[in-house]
């Protein structure tokens, strides 16, 4: 004991520190950092590398090929290299949307069109690493995969959720009512007692418990028994630790697709007029009146019935089903509450203006139709002769809008399936001035909308049907789209003047809903089926092609070549002659002849799918009319310059005149489509010539003044026209149109070049492409982005075939490498909402994943021959300052050019990697090229093409300035684009099961190498400039790492780790707080750890040799097992544990990942405190994965993976004192902690003190029966800070985990070598263990769900609000800390023991769940995992604990861990436990016990009695199991003592005084269980053939009688737990039952004591403490003669005369020198002083102040006999005080109101006609303790049976009813007392 002790009390340094101290003495720099030392304390004999410095890593495929696994087969082969298909290239088909893809139909294209439409088709090239997803991105532990992986968990059974419910104690006082009796028989009636007990049912006894069975037998069978049905996967059970996304997840990108908005399905149903006379026409389109832009092309619908369009046969061809659409899809991408659905109505042309035409649909009624019979008649005739006569001419009739956010918001508020809305002018109002924005506005964040009142959502509103009733007649001069804009804006006002004009009364029923993911029978804008069309003969749904009211940023990805004309004006003032009617005819041609025209018009509604021609509608009478038509083109693929648009302006004459005819042409105008090779789009204002333009006119613009030919209005524009092109294939941006068509020149080698005016020659070519490329910056970003995959395309085949321009090869690798830079810049920029967590833009990430390829592996090249382009050799690229000698064919052609191959010596490196290269910009190669087709395949020896990964390391490691710059901020961009080239160029080569050490030239490694370098310079010089871009940059350069390590030579990867550590930690040195920078490493190294390989990559398999001897060990074939040789020396064993230098060589990643927690964790590393959670999140995410995955579920295999992770249990070892003390909770007294440093570690901002946490974890009250935390004594003033709870808990599951998974015989071996300190470190950690993982009980769970959770600054005041609210009896508590808080030594409330972030670890709660009420069964789940979280955790321990013992069996040395193991074996019987873990818990203490008998009877004498109490209590459990268990436990423990002694003293004693503290204390203890063990022990007992002849079966029936007594009378006691008076005369006939006891007898003193001290009775209190006092005296006096100790109880006599009933003269009285009696804590000389000292305080409160004076005449003697000045000068204040007291309150002082209180009727049982004393407060009057009394009996029998009466006259009995419960209540009159 004395070494453990003192071991406590230097725990919170272990030596190692010292030795580190010395060693950081010789080096200069911060001390933290150079923790030189290998975790063990003892340095292994290869030379140390400091922890804070990376090794030499192993060369990984060397070592593979040396070291053969000696395991042949098995398990262990997937373990020892990457599986053979681990990177796959797949081609993988494109979804295609329609039936048929969208292609042109020309067969012959120009080279661009090609281009595109390959880019659009082709297949998508992805390079699958096909385990991704097993890296710890994945983790299914941080996914919601856990609740999968949760399924089939056993119910593990607890007694706190057992705990009998309300039904229980409903009986019990029942049963109280039915009883009164206290004493039914009196105490010492044995018979009574014993008929009981032998009546009652023992539980199943165990078998074979009594047989002698050797220990290793039994521990064979414990062993077999823990490890079946144990939980595989630990990890599953442990809420992972909350943390945002994990850094090293990367999602895979989105594939590129169309663009769509948010999607609405419109349904047109019907639409009625009051009179049916002529067919009406519509269409629908959709406006944005704050942009003022159409945003939707044209929708036409057709409603009319067959009759009416038959008036039209003659005009109509007949009708393709495509034009019969009556629904319709539109697409909004930013929906505002300024988008409205226009419907315009037209008519078939006729006589008069458009007033007078609507004049009858506003005058007759359908209901008087029969009145106005013969008017409709002449109507109808009239229509008739019109449709006729002008059928194919069109005039504008009506119109009305819908302002659609009115409609969805109002849908969704409705709450109806489908809602209908009828607008109407009446109800106009409502439904046009309000802008609702219900709740569904903005409900979820739309991809690219603005914020706020303007986000408005369409995807999940209610369908609605409207209906609608108004329409406006149009004005026939207010035609265009800005009078449409002004009516829409002034519609939304609430005095619209719309409202006042006379409406056309019609009907139109259209549905609107949000449109079904995948609708059947769709058609595309260009008319092609979208898939799942099952039948084409169905009435088809349109597409309707958006116009974004903003610029949407997202590439091309299908061929759409689309134009639309908008004819908008003409003025024909001042034309002479007649030209009134007019109507313009629109043709697309192809050539000047009439007959050219191309059947490219769309249809409309109920016509041919295409036509030739199409003409606007006629305004009557109007020489200047305005036009709202909409033409839609298809484009050709490949325009000429032929191709133009042409318009033809004719008069019609409506009325029927002889010799006129119907249409005469009054003027032409044209537009030609291409100019200088671009399509024309925009606004025109065109002249219109009177006569046919003459020949050739097409190729000129009519702005040209042709000679000879008469123009209206002396050539001046008079025809306003907008030609608008939606096309993937035309730029429409000048700067993309010449680059592409310089590039295409250079495919075609087609020159001179025109483009715009401008005509390039060969000869200038090179710089036309050169400024053409950085011209790209100047383009729009919008083209860019819709062009980008074909723009990247050409860049990276200009890098990689380098064109050749007049017989030079030029090198565009610069200019395109900068150019990319430059792009990637502008999307980053521009695009911030299309961003994932690391900076990535998803259109490039995208790009690179599906789209990007090697040029070379184009399926479709062009032939061969056509073009004159190189093939270049690398060396071109060089700049001439390096004149590099190295074996390098130059060219193909040329073989003979080849230098003698020399490694390349260290200068050359560093010029490389230096920044200060000749980097010149003309490097042109003279040799021979070779003539190859550029683009295409190049010939079989591939080498001599320029390799586009090694292009662009070059490019980027020779780059400098802004480009330099400009990389660096998208480095991911290059790495990925690097990355995936390799992967291809390896496919294509059929290289991906080469050797990996010949995969790649060293030069390009070199490049490699210098680019990783640098860029890891730049990461340390600008962290603290620009931290948000070195986060990026830091990121990106760890992804690229893990990429390498799946393509690359992986010890050549390891080193580039090592480059990158060498960087970081040379700056470490120097910087005041390292932690930013650390916390950048960190980042690298999860993401590199992130590998799915990363087990293989640690070479697991390895044995860790010593480096001198190159083969390895061969594993004999006895330890075959275990894997492990067993000749190897336990320099390896000790190795394996500690972060030696050949562990961290061999075990290159784990090394790393295990140093950063030591140095981490380091307690003298300053300022590291914040990265506490984020290195633990780091081990205990690799550990979880690992845990979950399915390569790893041999047990073999996880051993081998454990095996890598050994040393975390030193480390965690190291950090026992800085672990947040989870046993807190138990002993209320925290672990001193000194805040020697802020907390940095503020989770999430929210500390709650533990007090309240405590609360929240629901430990009531201060168990006494815990053990206080031995863990940490409270001497030593620790001066560094405490773990947050939620880093403590990560770090010991991880160390559960490793214990669980490792393999025992080498944790044995180990442990063997370990120092007792070190042993007892360990068990310190598994006692903490124990206490982390407790089980909390589903009632905490359903406490915690009940207070609302958020995650908020004010977090720990709101809880600490709901705690004081809800808990009530904690609010003194809560109180106290807050107190408490304001005086921790830093000052700041938040002090790190503060910081338990709400204990969010204890329950499986994720601060991203938003519902906070959780359902039953949620809780029943969480309590589920938690009970088998807590078992499998107590099961490892104990696990743990067994090879523990095992070592000192081996050793035979180290016995005084043995008491160790005992403590936590204790603690975690104290603990909230399962059934399950409780059985092999006991058995395992039933082996420890009958193989070290002598360490609980001899040495750990408490620990005796703490098991006895701890037995006792698992006896009274509710669950018969843990009773057996126990019982089996106590009798062995009985039998073992009597085995050594003959007698068992100790355990008799010590149960007795288990049991009545379990009594006393427990709240929910049942008898009833009690009896039966105690009925089971007896059983075993008669049972036991071997000790039949002895006393012991009568010892034990004696112990278990008196055992009985004493719980029917604290039964009793527990029944009176409500009435204090009957409570404590209980507790006084106990005590003195307990006289021949004299431990007993003291217990029960001093919980009466303790009982009157909580009601206040300090007299009473004082009174129990002398008689305890004078019990110690007597005993005391018999043992040690010592002059100054009181005699015995007579000194006692003067304070109370009732003390000599404490003198032991009986002849029963124990000797006190008897084994196990008073050897309390009490029997001793302090022992009695602070009962003495307890004594005095509680006379002195009650205000006795004489008998202190008595009281310390006692004590004087003593402490003068110890000359204690200190405690006398103490004492003589106090008495001081006491006698000033008396002087002060003379004649003042009051002690109590006494009153007699009678009790009289059958119910009392044996109080009745009793008559007792009770003595209150002083002045209590009467009224108060009747009432008091009345409340409490009547609560206890019924009110109205209980009676009180208040005289002092004597009782007559008769007239009293028997059955009812009577007090009487006289009072004595106030008696004074004064002390004499």
């Amino acid at each position: 004991m004395a070494e453990r002790r003192a071991f406590a009390q230097k725990i919170s340094r272990t030596v190692a520190a010292e030795v580190r101290k010395q060693i950081s003495g010789q080096y200069s720099g911060s001390p933290q950092l150079l923790k030189n030392l290998n975790i063990g304390g003892n340095i292994s004999h290869h030379t140390t590398v400091p922890l804070t410095e990376a090794v030499e890593p192993v060369d990984l495929e060397d070592y593979l090929i040396t070291h053969p696994l000696a395991v042949d087969s098995g398990p262990l082969r997937d373990l020892v290299e990457f599986p053979p298909d681990d990177v796959e290239v797949v081609y993988s088909p494109r979804d295609c949307r329609t039936l048929v893809s969208a292609v042109p139909e020309e067969s012959e294209m120009d080279p661009h069109v090609r281009d595109c439409i390959r880019s659009y088709t082709e297949d998508w090239a992805i390079v699958i690493r096909k385990y991704h997803k097993l890296g710890t991105g994945f983790n299914p532990n941080t996914l919601d995969k856990q609740k999968e992986r949760q399924k089939g968990l056993p119910k593990q059974v607890f007694e706190s959720d057992e705990a009998p419910d309300g039904s229980y104690q409903d009986e019990q006082d029942d049963l109280k009512r039915r009883s009164m009796s206290i004493d039914d028989t009196p105490r010492g009636s044995w018979a009574c007692s014993i008929f009981d007990l032998k009546n009652s049912l023992p539980d199943a006894l165990l078998p074979n418990l009594l047989d002698r069975t050797p220990n290793e037998e039994i521990d064979h069978q414990n062993d077999d028994q823990r490890k079946s049905n144990r939980h595989k996967e630990l990890f599953a059970l442990h809420p992972s630790p909350d943390e945002e996304e994990p850094i090293e997840r990367l999602s895979v990108p989105d594939v590129p697709k169309e663009h769509f908005g948010q999607r609405l399905l419109v349904k047109c149903l019907s639409l009625k007029f009051e009179i049916e006379i002529e067919p009406i026409f519509a269409s629908l389109a959709l406006y944005d009146v704050k942009e003022k832009k159409k945003i939707s092309e044209n929708f036409y619908f057709d409603l009319n019935s067959e009759q009416m369009k038959g008036l039209l046969r003659p005009h109509v061809p007949p009708a393709a089903i495509t034009t019969l659409a009556r629904s319709a899809i539109f697409s909004i991408t930013y929906p505002s509450q300024d988008v409205f659905l226009v419907i315009k109505l037209e008519k078939v042309l006729q006589q008069g203006d458009i007033g007078e035409c609507a004049e009858p649909y506003m005058i007759f009624k359908e209901a008087d139709a029969t009145k106005n019979k013969e008017k409709l008649e002449k109507l109808k005739s009239q229509a008739d002769q019109f449709c006729q006569r002008l059928g194919k001419y069109r005039m504008p009739f009506a119109w009305t809008a819908i302002h659609l956010m009115n409609i969805v918001s109002s849908a969704g508020s409705l709450e109806r399936d489908s809602t209908e809305v009828e607008i109407s002018t009446g109800e106009r109002k409502g439904s046009w001035s309000e802008r609702r924005n219900s709740s569904i506005v903005g409900r979820r964040s739309l991809e690219r909308t603005t914020s706020g009142d303007d986000a408005c959502n369409l995807t999940s509103f209610r369908p609605a049907t409207l209906t609608v009733t108004n329409f406006f007649k149009q004005e026939g001069d207010r035609l265009s789209d800005e009078d449409l804009y002004k009516f829409l804006a002034d519609m939304r006002r609430p005095s619209s003047v719309l409202r006042r004009l006379r409406p056309i009364t019609a009907q139109l029923k259209i549905d609107i809903s949000p449109a079904p993911e995948n609708p059947h029978y769709c058609l595309t804008p260009e008319l092609l089926q979208v898939k799942l069309y099952p039948d084409s003969r169905v009435r088809p749904t349109r597409e309707i092609l958006e116009f974004p009211a903003r610029d949407v940023y997202v590439p091309n990805t299908t061929y759409r070549n689309l134009l639309y004309i908008y004819p908008q004006s003409l003025n024909f003032a001042n034309r002479q002659g007649s030209a009134r009617n007019i109507t313009v005819k629109v043709q697309f041609m192809y050539g000047e002849d009439s007959s050219n025209a191309m059947p490219v018009i769309f249809g409309k509604s109920s016509c041919s799918e295409f036509s030739k021609e199409a003409y606007t509608a006629v305004v009557y009478h109007n020489r200047s009319p305005d036009f709202h038509e909409e033409i839609k083109v298809k484009l050709p693929a490949t325009l000429t310059d032929h191709h133009h648009l042409l318009f033809t302006f004719y008069h019609v004459s409506c009325q029927q005149k002889q010799n006129t005819p119907l249409e005469t042409p009054v003027g032409y105008t044209w537009i030609p489509m291409l100019q200088n090779g671009r399509v024309k789009t925009g606004q025109f204002c065109l002249p219109v010539s009177l006569e046919k333009p003459p020949q050739a006119y097409s190729v000129l613009s009519p702005e040209v003044p042709l000679p000879g030919m008469k123009w209206v209005d002396n050539h001046k524009g008079v025809f306003n026209v907008e030609v608008v092109a939606v096309s993937s294939i035309h730029t429409q941006d000048p700067y993309l149109d010449k680059f592409f068509a310089l590039v295409n020149a250079l495919d075609e080698h087609m020159f001179p070049v025109r483009i715009g005016d401008m005509r390039i020659m060969e000869n200038n070519l090179e710089n036309e492409l050169k400024s053409s490329i950085s011209a790209l910056n100047s383009s729009q970003l919008e083209p860019v982005v819709r062009f980008l995959h074909l723009l990247l395309d050409k860049m990276i085949l200009l890098v990689v075939r380098p064109p050749v321009i007049a017989g030079q090869i030029v090198n565009l690798g610069q200019a395109s490498f900068e150019a990319m830079a430059s792009i990637v810049n502008r999307l980053h920029k521009n695009l911030e909402g299309s961003h994932d967590q690391h900076g990535r833009n998803s259109l490039l990430a995208s790009y690179i994943y599906y789209v990007f390829r090697l040029p070379n592996t184009y399926p479709n090249s062009p032939s061969p021959g056509s073009v004159h382009y190189a093939t270049m050799a690398r060396s071109a690229v060089r700049p001439a300052s390096l004149n590099l000698n190295r074996s390098r064919s130059l060219s193909n052609s040329n073989p003979d050019i080849s230098g003698t191959p020399t490694s390349p010596d260290d200068e050359v490196r560093s010029i490389i990697g230096s920044k200060g290269l000749d980097r010149s910009n003309s490097w042109v190669n003279t040799g021979g090229p070779k003539a190859a087709p550029w683009g295409s395949n190049p010939s079989p020896s591939a080498e001599s093409t320029q390799l586009f990964h090694e292009e662009l390391a070059l490019q980027w490691v020779v780059c400098s300035g802004s480009v330099r710059e400009a990389a660096l901020q998208q480095a991911w961009f290059f790495f990925e684009l690097m990355v995936k080239s390799m992967v291809h160029h390896l496919y294509f080569n059929d290289k991906l099961d080469a050797p990996r050490k010949n995969r790649f030239p060293e030069r390009f490694m070199d490049d490699i190498s210098a680019l990783v370098s640098t860029i890891a310079s730049d990461i340390v010089s600008r962290f603290q400039k620009d931290i948000e871009m070195v986060e990026r940059l830091n990121t990106s350069l760890a992804f690229f790492l893990n990429d390498l390590l799946s393509v690359m030579d992986r010890g050549f990867v390891f080193t580039l780790v090592k480059s990158y550590y060498k960087q970081i930690s040379s700056k470490l040195y120097s910087l005041p707080n390292p932690s930013v920078l650390l916390s950048l490493r960190l980042d690298f190294l999860r993401i590199i750890c992130s590998h799915e390989h990363y087990v293989t990559l640690n070479l697991p398999c390895s044995l860790l040799t010593p480096p001198a001897s190159p083969s390895p060990s061969v594993s004999s074939a006895t330890s075959q097992s275990s894997g492990f040789s067993t000749n190897v020396q336990d320099q390896k064993i000790a190795n394996m544990f500690e972060l030696s230098v050949p562990f961290r060589q061999q075990h290159y990643l784990a090394g790393l990942v295990l140093t950063e927690l030591a140095v981490i964790l380091d307690p003298d590393a300053e300022g590291l405190f914040g990265l506490h959670k984020k290195v633990i999140n780091m081990v205990h995410n690799l550990l979880s994965s690992h845990d979950s995955d399915p390569r790893y579920l041999d047990p073999q295999i996880k051993a081998r993976v454990a095996m890598l992770y050994l040393p975390l249990i030193g480390i965690i070892m190291e950090t026992v004192p800085q672990l947040y003390d989870f046993t807190e909770t138990h002993n209320q007294r925290g672990r001193p902690i000194c805040l020697a440093t802020d907390d940095y570690e503020s989770e999430s901002g929210s500390m709650i003190s533990q007090t309240v946490a405590m609360a929240i974890a629901g430990t009531s009250v201060p168990q006494l029966t815990r053990p206080g935390s031995f863990l940490l004594t409270s001497t030593s003033g620790r001066q560094h800070t405490t773990f947050s709870a939620e880093s403590s808990r990560s770090l010991l599951i991880c160390l559960l985990w490793v214990l669980k998974n490792a393999d025992e015989t080498v944790l044995q071996k180990w442990f063997t070598d370990l120092s007792v300190l070190q042993l007892n470190r360990l068990l310190d950690l598994l006692y903490l263990c124990v206490s982390c993982f407790e089980y909390k009980g589903k009632k905490v769970f359903e406490r915690m769900n009940s207070l609302t959770f958020k995650k908020s600054k004010d977090m720990r005041a709101k809880l600490e609000e709901a705690i004081l609210g809800s808990i009530g009896a904690r609010q003194e508590m809560v109180r106290r800390s807050r107190g408490q808080l304001e005086r921790s030594p830093s000052g700041s409330a938040f002090g790190s023991q503060e910081n338990l972030r709400w204990r969010k670890d204890m329950t499986h709660w994720r601060q991203n769940t938003e519902k906070l009420d959780k359902s039953r069964a949620e809780i029943e789940h969480e309590a589920l995992i938690d009970g088998n979280l807590a078992t499998e955790a107590n099961l490892i321990i104990l696990d743990t604990l067994e090879i523990v013992v095992q070592t000192v069996s081996v050793t035979e040395s180290k016995e005084s861990i043995l008491g160790g193991v005992l403590k936590v074996l204790l603690h975690s019987m104290a603990c909230n436990q399962s059934a399950v873990y409780l059985q092999h818990c006991f058995a395992t203490q039933r082996a420890l016990v009958s193989k070290f008998p002598e360490l609980l009877f001899e040495e750990e004498t408490e620990q005796c009695a703490d098991l006895c109490l701890r037995l006792l209590r698992h006896c009274s459990s509710s669950i018969s199991t843990i009773r057996s268990h126990a019982s089996a436990s106590l009798y062995l423990l009985m039998r073992q003592n009597f085995e050594i002694g003959n007698n068992f003293a100790r355990v008799k004693m010590q149960v007795t005084m288990s049991l009545s503290s379990l009594v006393g204390t427990s709240q929910n203890f049942n008898e009833e269980f009690l009896r039966r063990s105690l009925k089971t022990i007896l059983t075993y007992a008669e049972e036991d053939l071997e000790l039949r002849e002895t006393t012991f079966p009568d010892q034990v029936q004696d112990l278990v009688f008196n055992l009985h007594m004493i719980l029917s009378d604290t039964v009793k006691m527990k029944e009176h737990q409500e009435d204090p008076e009957m409570l404590i005369d209980l507790m006084y006939r106990i005590a003195k039952g307990y006289q021949t006891s004299p431990d007993l007898r003291l217990t029960w003193l001093q919980n009466m004591a303790g009982k009157h001290s909580e009601r206040s009775n300090h007299a009473e209190a004082a009174q129990c403490l002398v008689h305890s006092a004078a019990l110690v005296a007597e005993y005391l006096s018999m043992l040690e003669d010592r002059k100054y100790l009181p005699v015995g109880c007579v000194t006692f006599q003067n304070i109370s005369s009732n003390v000599l009933e404490e003198s032991a003269v009986s002849d029963d009285v124990v000797s006190p020198d008897e084994e196990g009696i008073c050897s309390g804590k009490y029997f001793t000389e302090s022992g009695l002083v602070g009962l003495l000292e307890q004594a005095a305080a509680s006379f002195s409160m009650a205000g006795m102040y004489e008998a202190v004076n008595e009281v310390y005449k006692v004590l004087i003697p003593i402490h003068e006999a110890n000359r204690d000045a200190k405690k006398l000068s103490t004492i003589h204040g106090k008495l001081q005080e006491a006698f000033s007291k008396i002087v002060h309150q003379d004649g003042k002082r009051m002690f109590g109101t006494y009153f007699r209180v009678g009790f009289y009727g059958t119910k009392f049982g044996d109080l009745d006609e009793q008559e007792f004393v009770y003595k209150e407060p002083a002045i209590t009057k009467l009224a108060e303790i009747s009432h008091r009394l009345e409340g409490f009996y009547g609560e206890r029998f019924g009110e109205d049976v209980v009676e009180v009466i208040k005289d002092s006259n004597p009782v007559d009995k008769c007239k009293l009813d028997p059955n009812r419960p009577i007090f009487r209540l006289p009072m004595w009159s106030h008696i004074l007392i004064h002390m004499k």
